[in-house]
């Protein structure tokens, strides 16, 4: 994929003229008339943020520095909003921040604290696999809260819905936020600023992206669910796995080979992941190129997901603003979406 294509085109917005025109929908069977068989029991949500509600950040994955925290920390100070943060900010353990102890010592504090409204990942990088299982996320049975992060933080949104059916928010982190805000561009201030509507539940997540030839155009009706194929990939066969059954499914990917690629959607479609699907959502999926050409795969990724997906009537969409890229938007995992891809294009809404 050409990075600063997407991040140009991608989050171009359709005018809602277009989008609600039904006459542009493809006759394909749409999967929103169909038996709702596949659908788990609905996820809660978690108390959207008032002003004065706090914010903790914590480091359960990557070690950095409260410096890196600052652009996030103001922005949430502009929102009216408080925050902690946790022990392992600052820490440094080889790659990740702290031990393994520590980080989940840390994040087993924030959500044990009743103060704290929703937990930050200050960054990814990789390590929330190794505290998963030391963790007890059963007071968000009581006391639920949100989880913000993406990348590494997949391993929570995931688990989170295989065993609590709690809603979770999948966005940029604290290392994502820029520097500068007054000179941060159109692109990086509306992400930021879906993460404060998501929380704060200002409006409706509603989001655009344009037409993509590969897409196959239909309409769906689901929660949403996913994240990094990688991370997904590396829960499969746990107890963390992933459930997209009767579910709108994203994926996102940064740096791989191709071959890579293909191997964790292999793996999907072989653990049957893709067979029950609402909708599906590619979001950015960054190759890294072969050393050698003579190795590269004779296939694009739009092709390599199809092939997988083929047998299925529901809608795919490509090239959605979501990923390791500077249009990555907030989505709310666990919150039921309608997707409507269509011949000039796809638009995804908070239902």
């Amino acid at each position: 994929m050409d990075r600063s294509k997407f991040i140009k085109t991608a989050g171009a917005l359709l005018p809602l003229s277009l989008l609600n025109n039904k006459a542009v929908l493809a006759g394909r069977p749409s999967n929103m008339d169909q038996p709702d068989k596949w659908l788990s029991a609905d996820s809660k949500i978690p108390p959207y943020l008032q002003k004065g509600d706090c914010i903790g950040i914590a480091s359960p994955s990557g070690h950095i520095q409260y410096k890196e925290l600052l652009p996030a920390i103001n922005q949430i100070k502009s929102w009216g909003l408080t925050f902690k943060t946790g022990q392992t900010i600052g820490l440094k353990d080889g790659t990740f921040g702290g031990t393994d102890q520590q980080r989940a010592a840390d994040f087993q504090q924030m959500l044990d604290d009743p103060s704290i409204k929703a937990i930050l990942c200050a960054r990814g990088g990789y390590g929330a696999v190794r505290i998963i299982d030391q963790i007890d996320f059963s007071s968000l049975n009581h006391h639920p809260k949100w989880i913000i992060g993406f990348s590494d933080a997949t391993v929570f949104h995931i688990h989170i819905a295989h065993n609590y059916h709690l809603a979770t928010l999948h966005s940029k982190m604290c290392n994502s936020f820029p520097d500068n805000w007054s000179s941060a561009t159109p692109e990086q201030q509306a992400t930021i600023n879906s993460i404060r509507d998501a929380l704060m539940n200002t409006k409706k997540m509603s989001y655009q992206s344009l037409k993509n030839p590969m897409n196959r155009t239909g309409r769906a009706e689901g929660e949403l669910i996913g994240g990094n194929m990688r991370t997904i990939e590396n829960l499969s066969g746990t107890r963390s796995a992933l459930q997209a059954a009767g579910k709108i499914l994203f994926l996102e990917e940064t740096h791989e080979y191709l071959y890579n690629m293909d191997r964790m959607l292999w793996n999907l479609a072989r653990t049957d992941q893709l067979r029950h699907l609402k909708g599906l959502i590619i979001g950015a999926m960054i190759r890294t190129p072969q050393r050698d050409p003579n190795d590269e795969m004779n296939k694009s990724i739009y092709e390599l997901v199809m092939e997988k997906v083929k047998a299925y009537d529901y809608p795919v969409t490509f090239d959605f603003p979501v990923g390791h890229i500077v249009e990555n938007y907030a989505l709310k995992c666990g919150v039921p979406h309608r997707l409507e891809v269509t011949t000039v294009g796809t638009t995804l809404i908070e239902s």
